[in-house]
Parts: C-alpha cells; structure tokens; sequence
C-alpha cells in the first residue's frame, strides 16, 4: 500500500534508483555520526591517557584503577612502586587512572 504511493511522486522515466542513493546517504550519515559521538572522542581520551602515562615521574601522586592513592617511589619498565600510607605497592603502569596536582602547581595555576 505504501509502495504506490511513493510510485506517484517519482518522475515516469525513474525506476527508483533515487531510493538506492537515499538509503546510503543514511548509512553514510548513520557511521559519520556515530564516529564523531563514541570513536572518536574515545580515541582523543585515550591518547590523552597514554602521554599521561609516558610521563610519569617519580614524586608523582597518582591514584589508580582500583583507588588506591599513592607516591610514586621507582620506575621500572612497565611497573610502578609506590607508597601508600605505610605500606608500598608494585602496580601496573596501565593501571594509573589520573595524576593528582601537587600543592605548588595547584598555587601557579
């Protein structure tokens, strides 16, 4: 029933390519906003995080995926000692989910 319908409003010549070229438009639209919505700000958070974690120093307080809040004492490779009131914990660098700002720079910003 619908089918003739849209029959009417297209010119006598066309055999109804026009619905072929509307659907991709849609489909190109549908990818374009979903890159722009969720891949591509997840890409941008993520490249964030890798430089936070290339720089990295000791002194730092960080707190990480498991909210433990601790100094870093030493770095080795892919691993982290810290120090966490009296007790010192060997994480994984991939693990640190933000830095925290220290006193000083907090004063400067």
């Amino acid at each position: 029933m619908i089918a003739p319908v849209f029959a009417t409003f297209q010119p006598a010549g066309q055999q109804g390519g026009g619905t072929l070229v509307i659907f991709v438009v849609q489909i190109a639209a549908f990818i374009a906003i979903f890159w722009f919505l969720l891949i591509r700000p997840q890409r941008q958070q993520q490249k964030k995080h890798e430089q936070l974690l290339k720089q990295l120093k000791r002194g730092d307080e960080i707190v990480t995926a498991g909210g433990v809040v601790g100094e870093i004492v030493h770095i080795k490779d892919d691993r982290l000692t810290i120090r966490s009131g009296e007790a010192k914990l060997v994480v994984e660098r991939e693990r640190v989910a933000r830095v925290i700002p220290k006193a000083e720079e907090k004063a400067a910003s």
